[in-house]
């Protein structure tokens, strides 16, 4: 059964569309983990350094208590970089 050329160069011009709508969304899939992983990695900075000026008692003379220490300073900074850096380079 033969088509009419109309309906031959519709057909390939949905594919042709959905192709690029595809690849559309991909990319603004693949930007939107970009900054995401990107935002994740600027907050572990800001920890690590607000952490680290506390330790230098650049804030006042006294130290962050001991779970603040363990849970919020250091470990969370290398928690949010980490994860922040896998989310970045997610594909």
């Amino acid at each position: 059964m033969k088509f009419p050329r109309n309906e031959i160069a519709s057909s390939t011009s949905v594919s042709t569309a959905g192709a690029e709508e595809q690849a559309v969304n991909k990319y603004r899939r693949r930007r939107r983990f970009l900054r995401t992983g990107q935002v994740l990695m600027l907050a572990g900075t800001v920890v690590g350094i607000v952490h680290w000026l506390t330790h230098i008692e650049a804030f006042g003379p006294e130290q962050p208590p001991l779970w603040l220490d363990l849970f919020a300073g250091y470990p969370m900074a290398a928690l949010l970089l980490m994860s922040g850096g896998i989310v970045a380079g997610r594909k």
